[in-house]
């Protein structure tokens, strides 16, 4: 073996490049012939005076030997020593090699002796994630679409390592690339060589994804549509947002803001979703961190042309009196909580609703006449229970603070000051706000009429508070002619879109943002959303046989499965290199068998030298 330069001239430029080949000599007759075994690319680093050692290292590799030299391999020379090996083992050799010819002789038995002490497992990679979520991406015609809208081959392959390696290694682009390179088989599934591929082409591949974000959002929901024969007739509409390490001075997006994650010292932004009753995204948007929540919603339903007359399902941040009466304006309908303080319960009027998880929810339906709408008062017994547990909390400690004041003015000789009482009494209130409406405190003064005497208080819950009926919540319908457990129902769906900003957040790798760019920012958090898509297409599939696992825990059960190299020698000095997967465990069987998938991805390859 050794390495060879070729000089290219490029037709499109006219600028002439090197390209680099391991070359065999193999002897036909007289006559040698020398064979291409590996094309080794234009951007091959290592120098010229380590070929002839690199060479001999992959021959040695394949024939089970350790290194002849005496100094040790640079590790460059070793790594790419070991990638082209794991290459020539992997892939099924050309007709015309002599590890072709090798393995192709027909005096090659199935069955032969071998050195057990010379076996060898080398180059574990991952497999089993990698195999469902390239299943899933190429049933869903992803690949065609990016070939359509003029993406090459290896931008394809580096835009499939960035969805599936935040699906199976959630993390950062950077995070992605060392997995794809170091410890994923998915290259060998796909046939792309992921070691050579620089940090930069995962990098554009986002860039790539994301400007053509509306073409790819829409042709997904339409293979889903098509796959799962699910009628479109709920828009459910959210925000959430997500903190960036670093200042991000560079992103105008990037903004201080009132965080979901408690991270309000970090720069923010904001990711907008909709998505249809079925759990599929239609539209994503990003906006600035301090973006406001109602004024977003006008814009995402106008950009998506969602159908007139669908219901749209929001949070209370979002339904504001202006958008509800926008929605009205455009033919929608909508479900949503409430912003009204108020609260009212009759459980003599209320019907009973069963939830999935056989809960008993009650539901008082009013009228709006005015506004055309209906108002459902619902009672869940596990929001009353956090209530009184949080208004017990906050009752508990502003009743501490007033006690601290009785107990100071207990002691011998102490006083205080009218006015500095009622200043502490009124940080009390300030700080316990919730509980402190519910209570009447008096401050008597003493003779003097400049100090405290007497601290006293007594409950008096407000009239039509969350505390007169803990665990009632209002939602505000159009859609009148439906009864109240099928509007219930179609309300509770905003909690599907709750678990997917946490699986985005926890399963997904969307936080925290390490870019500072903002292209680089929206590509990053439009890959998580991707592989939500591909996500929630398998857990579906998975759904109708009767497997509610998350996707966490279906993570673990693929990721055992491996692809491995076992060498071993023959007695006739032979060396065989197998490389396959490991065989499923019983679990994923089961999820294999639903799925549709191969028990040995990859297929198996054989090479004697």
């Amino acid at each position: 073996m050794f390495i060879r330069r070729t000089t290219t001239n490029s037709k499109k430029t006219e600028q002439v490049y090197y390209t680099y080949r391991l070359v065999e000599g193999v002897r036909v007759g007289s006559v040698v012939k020398q064979t291409t075994l590996l094309n080794l690319g234009s951007h091959f680093d290592i120098a010229q005076s380590h070929w002839a050692r690199l060479a001999s290292r992959i021959e040695a590799l394949l024939h089970g030997q350790a290194s002849l030299h005496l100094q040790p391999v640079p590790q460059d020379v070793e790594a790419m020593a070991q990638r082209c090996a794991a290459q020539l083992i992997a892939r099924v050799p050309t007709p015309d090699s002599s590890l072709s010819k090798a393995q192709a002789s027909k005096d090659v038995d199935r069955f032969q002796e071998v050195d057990i002490d010379s076996i060898e497992m080398v180059r574990p990679r991952s497999v089993g994630v990698e195999h469902a979520a390239l299943s899933c991406i190429r049933a869903s015609g992803l690949q065609d679409k990016l070939t359509e809208l003029g993406l090459n081959r290896p931008q394809i392959a580096a835009a499939v390592g960035n969805i599936v390696g935040r699906m199976a290694h959630p993390g950062s682009e950077l995070s992605t690339h060392a997995w794809l390179q170091r410890h994923s088989a998915l290259g060998e599934l796909i046939d792309f060589d992921f070691e050579s591929m620089d940090l930069n082409r995962l990098y554009r591949s986002s860039d790539a994804l994301y400007k053509h974000r509306d073409a790819l959002q829409e042709h997904l929901f339409g293979a889903a549509k098509s796959a799962f024969g699910f009628v479109e007739s709920v828009t459910l509409y959210d925000l959430t947002n997500t903190y960036f390490e670093g200042v991000a001075a560079a992103a105008p997006k990037a903004a201080r803001g009132r965080s979901k994650e408690k991270r309000s010292d970090c720069p923010l932004v904001t990711l907008a979703m909709v998505l249809d009753g079925s759990g599929f995204v239609r539209k994503t948007e990003v906006f600035a961190g301090n973006a406001s929540e109602p004024k977003t919603l006008k814009e995402m339903l106008t950009a998506l042309s969602a159908p007139k007359g669908a219901a749209v399902v929001m949070d209370a941040g979002i339904a504001t009196d202006a958008n509800l009466g926008w929605l009205r304006q455009e033919g929608y309908h909508y479900v949503v909580v409430s912003r009204q303080r108020a609260r009212r319960f009759d459980e003599a009027l209320a019907v009973e609703v069963q939830t999935a998880g056989d809960v008993t929810i009650k539901i008082q339906r009013v009228m709006d006449a005015d506004r055309g709408e209906a108002h459902l008062y619902c009672h869940s017994p596990d929001r009353e229970l956090k209530e009184r547990a949080m208004d017990d909390a906050k009752s508990s400690a502003f009743i501490a603070a007033l006690h601290k004041l009785v107990d100071a003015l207990a002691k011998p000789g102490a006083t205080l000051s009218l006015t500095k009482a009622m200043e502490r009494i009124g940080r009390a209130k300030q700080r316990y706000a919730r509980a402190a409406q519910h209570y009447q405190v008096d401050v008597v003064p003493d003779d003097s009429g400049a100090n405290v005497g007497t601290i006293t208080w007594a409950r008096h819950t407000k009239e039509g508070s969350a505390a007169m009926f803990p665990g009632v919540y209002c939602l505000r319908t159009t859609l009148i002619d439906l009864d109240d457990a099928t509007l219930w129902r179609t309300y509770s769906m905003l909690t599907q879109l709750e678990s997917v900003f946490r699986s985005l957040k926890t399963d997904l790798g969307l936080r925290p943002v390490y870019h500072q760019i903002e292209r680089r920012i929206e590509g990053h958090l439009f890959i998580s959303v991707l592989a939500y898509h591909f996500v929630h297409t398998m857990r579906l599939q998975l759904k109708t046989q009767g497997i509610h696992e998350s996707w966490q825990s279906l993570r673990q059960t693929l990721g055992s499965q491996q692809r491995i190299t076992t060498t071993l020698t023959r007695r006739d000095g032979r060396v065989v290199h197998v490389r396959k997967a490991t065989r499923p465990e019983p679990h994923q069987q089961r999820i294999n068998q639903i799925l549709g998938l191969s028990a040995n991805p990859g297929g198996t390859h054989r090479t004697v030298v």
